[in-house]
C-alpha cells in the first residue's frame, strides 16, 4: 500500500495520520455476453463483492492498493488477476477520481477500463484462482447500487467507451481475431445501444481501411459470410503522444 503527503513547510509540524491519502487502482472491465434468449450480445462488467467495511456486502469494482515498487499499468493489471481472474484485451487508463467524501478515509483511486473478449470471459473467470461467489457478471446498463462512487466511475467509462468506438478500432478488444461484418456491427450496436443499418454500416467500414478480407468464411444456417481481421498496423486505439514516449497515459 503506497501512503503519500503532503511534505510540511521548514519549520512546521510534521503531517499528521489524518494527512495521508491512500492510492487504490480499480478497473471497469467490458466484456460482451447474449442473454437467455436472445441472439444479440449486450455489455458486460464484473463486480466483486466487499467482504469487510466499509460497504461490506455491496458490489464493486476490482481493484486494489498501488504498491510502492509497481507501476500503475502493473498494478491494474494484477488485481484483475487477483479478485477476477482475468486478463483483458486492451487495458487503458482513464482517470483519477478523488473526491473527498467518495471514501471514510482519504482515497484517492486511478481508474482504468479494459475490455475482455466474449470468449474469453467465461473461461477465464470459470478456471480463476479465485472467490467465485463474490465476483459476479452483471449488464453496465443494469447495476445494482454499488460501493463508494464506482456508479459514477462506470457511467465514465462507459461514455468513453460509447465515444472512442466512433473514431479508433476498439470494438476489436471484443472480438475474436477473425470475425464477420455482422459480428462487428453486433459490438457496434451493443456498445451504442441502438440498431445500425447494415449496408451503410458495411461501407463505412469497408471504405475505412482498417479492415483486411481474409479468404475464410463462416458458414451456418445463412449464406456463407466473409471473414474479416483488423489492419494491425493501425492502431487499437489512439494513446497519444505521451505514450509514445513510454510513460503511462494521462487522465483524460
Amino acid at each position: 500500500m503506497t501512503r503519500t503527503s503532503t511534505l510540511p513547510e521548514a519549520g512546521g509540524a510534521p503531517a499528521s495520520a489524518d494527512d495521508v491519502t491512500r492510492v487504490a487502482v480499480s478497473t471497469v472491465i467490458f466484456s460482451l455476453r447474449r442473454p437467455t434468449g436472445s441472439d444479440r450480445p449486450t455489455v458486460v462488467l464484473p463486480l466483486v463483492r466487499r467482504t469487510r467495511d466499509p460497504h461490506e456486502g455491496q458490489w464493486a469494482l476490482p481493484g486494489g492498493w498501488l504498491d510502492i515498487a509497481e507501476s500503475l499499468d502493473a498494478a491494474a493489471s494484477r488485481t484483475l488477476a487477483e479478485t477476477t481472474g482475468l486478463a483483458p484485451s486492451h487495458l487503458e487508463q482513464l482517470y483519477a477520481f478523488g473526491a473527498v467524501e467518495r471514501s471514510p478515509t482519504r482515497v484517492v483511486s486511478i481508474v482504468y477500463w479494459a475490455l475482455v473478449r466474449e470468449e474469453d470471459a467465461s473461461t477465464m473467470l470459470t478456471g480463476a484462482d479465485v472467490d467465485l461467489e463474490n465476483v459476479a457478471w452483471f449488464e453496465a446498463g443494469e447495476l445494482p447500487p454499488l460501493a463508494f462512487d464506482h456508479n459514477e466511475i462506470v457511467e465514465y467509462a462507459l461514455w468513453r467507451l460509447r465515444n472512442k468506438v466512433g473514431y479508433s478500432r476498439i470494438a476489436h478488444g471484443l472480438l475474436p481475431d477473425e470475425f464477420t461484418l455482422a459480428e462487428l456491427r453486433e459490438v457496434y450496436e451493443a456498445i451504442l445501444g441502438r440498431r445500425l443499418d447494415p449496408a451503410n454500416f458495411r461501407r463505412q467500414v469497408e471504405s475505412s481501411a482498417t479492415l483486411i478480407p481474409t479468404d475464410d468464411f463462416r458458414t451456418g444456417s445463412h449464406r456463407p459470410a466473409r471473414l474479416y481481421r483488423y489492419n494491425r498496423d493501425v492502431e487499437l486505439a489512439d494513446r497519444g503522444p505521451v505514450r509514445v514516449h513510454g510513460a503511462d497515459d494521462p487522465a483524460r
